[in-house]
């Protein structure tokens, strides 16, 4: 599969055009996601309900993503998939418009994260499959920079319309709900490729993924655990302001990280490809480290400045790369499920993740960012022992 193909203009289109709806997607996505632990607030909602809303959104469509990444192998069709994904994440954005209590926002969050679900792994399968080993860093690093992009744009526009057009919560969620649907449009243009042979059907097993692989994917849900959502580091920042500025300064803040993201995401897969997977993950890891010490003592705009640019450097070096990783490790014929239980495990540390920075933060804001820092450090020293340096990455 890997020969010329990265050559293909069919397999450079898709790269570009699962970016191109990644951009568009994330932009509808980010235009909710830095008001909605402010939204959950307003409706009643405190540190609890948004670690609650984090983790079990995330939790709840884990199981999603295994299947789909299971039956895209299965089935030899990936882009079905990410068709009902993407429109099902839509569908829930537009009904937040419609939420009047923070269990409403609950269940419409798990909605749009299950449409998550459905798409990660087939349309990550796509992507690995139009490109090459050698340079699959670059390809998932395009494709993550496309998406933060949209998620910088996004984020700017959320603040134009709260703060510019005094537009409210359910007026912002409409408007994202419609370009939400607007995303899938480029979608239609993916070529996928036709195997006329029937596929291998894949066994539906961790035990069956490669032995290296399933170490790794351990500690990627250890890093999860400690991962806790961005929401807690908005809640960070906007205990510092009062007024409209507590949440314009964390909307600017979000953007910061995303700009940062956008930034370096590229040039972290790049480097992934040229000095290994491994290296820029005990990187990311342990900067992740860093950043939770950090926030514990941010108490000014210039800390939070330098911690906002840092997160989107850490998401930078983690997200893209941990994808590439498992998808290097994983056969061809598999790598739907392999990404799928990668994805599904990250989903379900994400629960108890949520749960845990919650109900710490409900104690002492500080006791979430001891907790994060601990587990990231953990997994970064499992990482330095567990994975075989000496297998190609």
């Amino acid at each position: 599969m890997d020969g010329h193909q990265e050559h293909s203009p069919a397999n450079r289109a898709n790269v570009i055009l699962l970016g191109l709806v990644s951009f568009i997607n994330d932009t509808s996505s980010k235009i909710i996601v830095p008001i909605l632990p402010l939204f959950i607030a307003q409706l009643g909602g405190g540190g609890f309900a948004v670690g609650l809303t984090a983790g079990l959104s995330d939790s709840a469509a884990s199981l999603a993503k295994l299947l789909a990444g299971y039956w895209s192998d299965r089935l030899g069709r990936r882009k079905p998939f990410v068709l009902v994904g993407y429109a099902l994440s839509a569908l829930a954005k537009l009904l937040l418009a419609v939420a009047v209590t923070w269990q409403h926002v609950l269940a419409l969050r798990v909605m749009e994260r299950l449409g998550k679900g459905v798409r990660s792994a087939p349309r990550d399968a796509i992507l690995a499959a139009s490109t090459q080993k050698r340079s699959r860093g670059r390809g998932f690093g395009l494709h993550r920079a496309m998406d933060s992009g949209g998620a910088l744009l996004g984020t700017l526009l959320v603040l134009a319309l709260y703060w510019e057009f005094n537009l409210g919560f359910m007026e912002i969620f409409l408007f994202a709900g419609l370009l939400g649907f607007a995303s899938l449009l480029p979608l239609w243009l993916v070529k996928e490729k036709r195997d006329d042979k029937k596929p291998t059907p894949p066994r539906l097993q961790l035990a069956a993924l490669p032995p290296t692989l399933r170490r790794f994917m351990l500690i990627a849900f250890t890093y999860a655990l400690g991962n806790f959502s961005y929401m807690f580091f908005v809640l960070r920042a906007e205990s510092l302001f009062e007024e409209r500025l507590a949440v314009a300064i964390p909307l600017l803040l979000y953007a910061l990280y995303q700009l940062s993201f956008t930034l370096f995401a590229i040039p972290a897969g790049i480097l992934s490809d040229r000095v290994g997977r491994r290296p820029v993950l005990l990187a990311g890891y342990g900067l992740f480290t860093l950043l939770c010490i950090g926030f514990m003592f941010a108490a000014a705009l210039p800390s939070l400045l330098l911690l906002f640019l840092l997160y989107g450097v850490n998401y930078a070096l983690v997200e893209a790369t941990e994808r590439t990783l498992v998808s290097d490790l994983a056969a061809e014929g598999e790598r739907g499920t392999a990404l799928g239980a990668y994805h599904m495990m990250t989903s379900l540390a994400a629960l108890p993740a949520g749960l845990l920075a919650g109900l710490l933060w409900e104690l002492d804001p500080d006791y979430t960012f001891v907790a994060g820092a601990l587990l990231s450090a953990l997994a970064m020293g499992m990482l330095a022992m567990l994975l075989d340096s000496n297998r190609p990455e």
